[in-house]
């Protein structure tokens, strides 16, 4: 890829980078509006930590951000290895590789714990693995999406065979035709219509950019090995406050993901999916799965912020 002639990348619209494990990390904080200064439901000792899923940086949870930092200290980052943060950290990376470097980051950036934990997809397994086996790091978990490491036993054998036939390594993204990077460009733009333009133009342009979109695909190149450590980690505690938000439809991207695949096949993964996380709310003492209508995997955080922030004020609120 050296040898291309890339576009340049854009710069960061927010945040600041901190140094941990030897890597900059890129992290932004937003704080509740002083109770002195007219906010009436400031939550002045929660912290909120998002984290993005797989192949997504933590500004594509800006509504979320936005939202949550009306009431709680909210706070969002890119991973090591990926976003704004610096690229020499290998992808794949284990587990627990991931949810030490978070929990040192916080440290660093003085921001004292326990905290809410809002992950969506790859992100929730971060989410659940810390709350596995660093359970007094973890005051509730929201999660969007979750990716789990029996989805497959949930869903039919038509659908996992095709799951199977997709070999990411064949995917080559160097030099992606410009109707593909037109078409994705297209999809941000109009998840992101209505984000500020400060915000909204960086991240669209860094999301069609080809380095970014092979990151996604390495970052998260190593799922079987993802679900082995997530299994030997073991249960999270039962009475950690838990609420699981599904997506109950089919959107843009998750289309373009699957084609080739039946709308039967896709109402089915739904369904399964569906079933996963009524089971996986049903391990939590005060877990619930809430249905989302009208949006999908990819979609929900940035069409439905209003139901993420919703379940965080539940938590903090119960």
């Amino acid at each position: 890829m050296s040898g291309l002639n890339l576009p340049v990348e854009q710069p960061a619209p927010l945040g600041r980078h901190y140094a941990v494990h030897g890597h900059k990390l890129l992290l932004h904080r937003a704080d509740p509006a002083d109770p002195n200064g007219g906010a009436t439901d400031v939550a002045a000792d929660a912290r909120v930590v998002l984290l993005p899923g797989g192949g997504c940086v933590g500004l594509d949870l800006w509504p979320i951000l936005d939202g949550v930092a009306q009431f709680a200290t909210a706070v969002t980052y890119d991973r090591g290895g990926t976003g704004w943060s610096d690229r020499d950290v290998h992808l794949p990376r284990t587990l627990a590789d991931a949810t030490d470097e978070l929990l040192e980051l916080l440290r660093v950036a003085d921001i004292a714990g326990p905290y809410i934990f809002v992950g969506h997809s790859l992100g929730a397994f971060y989410a659940r693995h810390l709350a596995a086996r660093r359970p007094e790091t973890v005051a509730g978990l929201v999660l969007l999406e979750p990716a789990h490491e029996d989805l497959r036993a949930y869903m039919p054998k038509e659908l996992t065979d095709s799951w199977d036939a997709f070999d990411p390594g064949a995917v080559s993204l160097e030099a992606p035709p410009q109707q593909v990077l037109d078409f994705y460009r297209g999809l941000f733009e109009q998840e992101m219509t209505a984000w500020p333009a400060e915000i909204r133009e960086p991240l669209i342009a860094n999301h069609v950019h080809p380095r970014w979109l092979q990151i996604g695909i390495r970052e998260a190149a190593n799922l079987p090995a993802l679900n082995d450590e997530m299994r030997a980690a073991g249960p999270a505690p039962a009475d950690i406050p838990t609420v699981v938000l599904t997506a109950m439809d089919v959107d843009p991207f998750k289309r373009a993901v699957s084609m080739g695949v039946s709308d039967e096949l896709l109402q089915a993964e739904i369904d399964g999916k569906t079933r996963l996380y009524d089971d996986l709310a049903a391990t939590f003492t005060h877990g619930e799965n809430r249905r989302i209508e009208g949006v999908g995997h990819a979609t929900l955080p940035m069409r439905r912020p209003d139901v993420v922030v919703q379940a965080v004020r539940d938590l903090l609120q119960p």
